[in-house]
């Protein structure tokens, strides 16, 4: 959530190139926006709304210089209006700031502040430090050394940037929340995430919590917030900046579900042997863990779920705990292995799970799909699932490469019976996935039932999780009440809420006791006249019980789990786009929730 971009060097173009880093952010999720350019003085301009309105506003007013910042805000303390919009200033206009985060303190400073005679003119957290900044520098303090000491006086998680007048600068910090820097010949960049600045450079520096950034004319220098030097590494972005493009697709989201075969391709390519029926993972080292233990949140957790039941059936005990009940509860964790799923690699939450875990002595993993993130730096092992870049908001692409990734992990760990059989269901997924896509009428299945009341979602086994997801998605883009659940707890309470009006998308695979029983409970609802849509791979009887059939290739049980999402990513956005939702960029949410 929320957004930073800062530039150093592009002369005339920073104000321009500062838009265009957070048009490329969007997808975080925000509800304001705005730019600080610094040169002799310093002059912003900032509004609630969107980019667009931020231009607007922009085309009524003078900025210039060659030093700027900029940032999109997602509202926590104070609602979004401009005053609450970053950057924020100190009394004298001279220091601007973006911000990150949460100062857990800032209630302390900001009444120490107003006490020495400051006036606060937001209700946000992040004003305290450009009054913390005025007050170094009236000291005589210079502005590097006064943004270092401001900065060391809060708590909390933050990624900060500050500009001050007549000093042609960028200040960053970052503590609990990404920050990178992008480097190209005659220019700087910082971001809270590649695609910022990825039209320009795929030149980058992950800095590390505790790290202060300087960029200015002369390139740039990290260190220590105390002023020690650090040796960085420079990383080279793999992905081409055209894949965080629409390509011709109306949303982002219809975009990279339509993606998910290539995806899937490149998280098993160069994993799996279908001859010998193995899987090499790289540099996992000896894992031989008693157990595991996964922590994940939203639609990772619901992988971590399916996870979680595949290394109990290969016979090591496994359970998933949703990440920010684990932080502040952790369970004991004995030999385990702590595997956090997470896509973005920045999710506070799950983050606060692994760094408890480490404290406990656990050896841990990152399940995810940003090179360079924090849970991939931090964790002991890292494992990517390679899906590229996801710009929409409501995860696709990155849950299914999600499920291969554990998959390919299970196998990669254990000697499980049956493997080949797994791979060869692995292997067949992209182009079974594109079947899917290209014959699925979740479309006319979406019109039918727009108008529902709620929407209900159950499966068994590894169709939980997938039943969860469903719903989950249907939540998140269209703004109707939908639940998933194992589909034997519905006569435990569910089964009052359901009516003529609550389709009951049921996903059964196979004939086996799960499947019979499934349609046990398809029976339940449709003897009260509730509309049934079964996702199946025609091995059981439930077509004939159902009103609307999405059809499976009949595969693996665990492949088949990645097919009926399919279906079920395609209802929910079939659904929104007949709604008229804005499917990219649902309302309250950000794709990458940086705070607890």
């Amino acid at each position: 959530m929320c957004g930073i971009i800062g530039c150093v060097g592009r002369g005339d173009e920073t104000l321009d190139t500062l838009v265009h880093g957070l048009s490329k952010l969007e997808y975080r999720g925000y509800d304001s926006a705005g730019v600080a350019m610094a040169s002799g003085g310093v002059d912003l301009c900032k509004t609630a709304g969107k980019i667009e309105d931020l231009r607007d506003a922009l085309s009524s007013v003078s900025l210039s210089g060659s030093v700027g910042i900029g940032h999109t805000r997602w509202s926590t303390h104070g609602p979004p209006t401009n005053a609450n919009a970053h950057p924020h200033q100190d009394c004298t206009g001279d220091v601007a700031v973006v911000h990150n985060g949460i100062i857990e303190n800032y209630q302390s400073l900001r009444d120490e502040l107003v006490s020495a005679g400051h006036t606060f003119t937001s209700d946000t957290d992040t004003e305290v430090v450009p009054h913390l900044i005025e007050d170094e520098l009236a000291d005589g303090t210079a502005p590097e050394a006064a943004v270092r000491s401001a900065i060391s006086r809060l708590e909390g998680s933050y990624a900060i940037a500050a500009v001050i007048a007549g000093t042609e600068a960028v200040f960053a910090a970052r503590h609990d929340s990404p920050l990178v820097l992008g480097l190209t010949e005659g220019a700087t960049f910082l971001a809270s995430d590649v695609p910022a600045f990825r039209d320009f450079t795929d030149q980058v520096i992950y800095l590390d919590d505790g790290e202060f950034a300087r960029l200015d004319a002369d390139g740039w220098a990290v260190s220590t917030l105390d002023g020690s030097p650090v040796e960085k590494e420079v990383n080279v972005v793999e992905w081409d900046p055209e894949e965080t493009g629409k390509s011709g697709y109306d949303h982002y989201m219809l975009k990279e579900i339509h993606e998910q075969p290539r995806a899937l391709r490149q998280c098993l390519r160069g994993r799996v042997d279908e001859m010998a029926g193995t899987v090499d993972i790289e540099d996992l080292g000896d894992l031989s863990p008693t157990g595991v233990q996964f922590v994940a949140c939203g639609t990772s957790y619901h992988a971590a779920l399916y996870g979680a039941q595949l290394f109990r059936e290969a016979g090591i005990p496994a359970q998933a705990f949703l990440a920010s009940e684990y932080a502040t509860a952790v369970p004991p964790i004995g030999d385990a292995l702590v595997v956090g799923v997470t896509q973005s690699g920045e999710t506070a939450d799950t983050l606060s799970a692994l760094r408890e875990a480490r404290k406990r002595g656990a050896r841990t993993m990152a399940v995810t799909n940003v090179v360079g993130s924090t849970a991939a730096r931090e964790c002991d092992h890292a494992f990517y699932i390679r899906a590229g870049p996801e710009i929409g908001v409501a995860a696709s692409k990155t849950f299914s490469t999600q499920l291969a990734a554990l998959n390919l992990l299970m196998l990669g760990m254990t000697n499980e019976e049956g493997a080949r059989e797994v791979i060869a269901a692995l292997r067949e997924l992209p182009g079974n996935v594109q079947r899917i896509l290209d014959e699925s009428n979740a479309e006319a299945v979406a019109e039918t039932y727009r108008d529902a009341d709620s929407y209900f979602f159950i499966g068994r086994g590894y169709q939980f999780p997938v039943a969860l997801e469903g719903a989950l998605k249907m939540k998140e883009i269209t703004y109707k009440h939908a639940e998933g659940f194992a589909s034997g707890e519905l006569k435990h309470g569910p089964l009052a809420l359901v009516t003529e009006n609550t389709p009951v998308f049921a996903v059964v695979t196979g004939d086996g006791e799960q499947a019979r029983k499934t349609v046990g409970n398809v029976k339940e609802v449709e003897a009260r006249d509730a509309p049934v849509v079964a996702i199946t791979d025609g091995q059981s009887d439930v077509g004939r019980y159902a009103d609307h059939v999405l059809e499976l290739p009949e595969t693996h049980p665990r492949a088949a789990a990645v097919l009926a999402n399919t279906h079920l990513q395609l209802l929910s956005y079939h659904t929104a786009a007949l709604l008229g939702r804005n499917i990219d960029k649902p309302r309250n949410l950000a794709k990458s929730v940086t705070v607890e």
